[in-house]
Formats: C-alpha cells, structure tokens, sequence
C-alpha cells in the first residue's frame, strides 16, 4: 500500500491522479475489514500457530532446531513470534515490498550467518499448513503468499 501511495505521489506530481491511479486504494479499502480481521486472528492465535509449527518441525527432523550441539528452541520460537508479527502486519498494510526491504533482507542475513536455510524453508512451509487449518479460505488467500514470500527469502534455495 504504502509502497503504490509513494508511486503514486511520484507519478502524479504536478497533476490529479486519474480513476485508474486511485483505483488501488479503492481495492484496499474494499479488502481492509478482512485485512483487519487476520491481523487480529493472526494476533491472537499467534502462540497456537506456534507451537504447531514448533510440534510439526520437531516430529519432522529434531535436528532442525540444533546448531551444533546447541538446541536453539528458543531462539527459533522468538524469530518465529517475530515474523509472524511482521506477516501480520503485511496483511494489514497490504504491503509486501515493505515487509522484504525493511526486514527479510536483514534477516535473510541472519539466518544464512547460522546456517538456518533449511530450518526457515520447512518452518514456513508448515505453517502453510498451520494457517489452513486455522483459518478461513479467504483469510488463507491473504496470509499464504506473505508466508510463501518468507520461505522464499530465508529458506534454502
């Protein structure tokens, strides 16, 4: 959203924004009532949907959660907390150029400093699975391709 508002304040410099320009932020107040309603399901779910993950990954390969000899647990439910966060937030905004530039980037670094790749890849494909369970389909639909984004950006290639 914030992402088209700046476009377009750029575009329209000097010139009233045509039917078509604005068209956008009648698209984005038509879906905010839903947008609203996932942040705060997604708010108030997000422990569950946690702890799901944590359960799934866990009975999946153990060692996910191991750097070395080290169980890093609770580094990777915080993280985990901490994005989905943030995927919220996307949803809301409907923004996700802000959610890649202001913080998978960054944490996109992190995470291949400890070699996480393949822990973020199968952390957010589960919750794929977490959230379609949880949610409505039309929830799903706005929360699965930020989810998608994430993997993409932190998981292993």
């Amino acid at each position: 959203m914030f992402v088209n508002l700046e476009k377009l304040s750029v575009e329209t410099d000097g010139r009233y924004a045509s039917d078509d320009e604005l068209e956008f932020i009648n698209t984005y107040i038509k879906s905010f009532s839903l947008r609203k309603q996932v942040y705060q399901k997604l708010k108030s779910l997000e422990a569950k949907i946690v702890e799901q993950v944590y359960t799934k990954l866990r009975s999946l390969d153990p060692k996910l959660l191991q750097n070395g000899a080290e169980d890093v647990s609770d580094k990777w439910k915080r993280d985990t907390l901490r994005v989905l966060r943030y995927v919220a937030l996307t949803v809301l905004i409907d923004d996700d150029d802000n959610l890649k530039n202001q913080f998978l980037i960054w944490f996109q670094t992190i995470m291949q400093a400890f070699n996480a790749e393949r822990s973020c890849d199968a952390t957010y494909n589960i919750m794929q699975q977490v959230v379609k369970q949880l949610l409505e389909p039309q929830e799903v639909a706005l929360v699965s391709p930020v989810l998608e984004l994430n993997r993409n950006l932190l998981g292993k290639k």
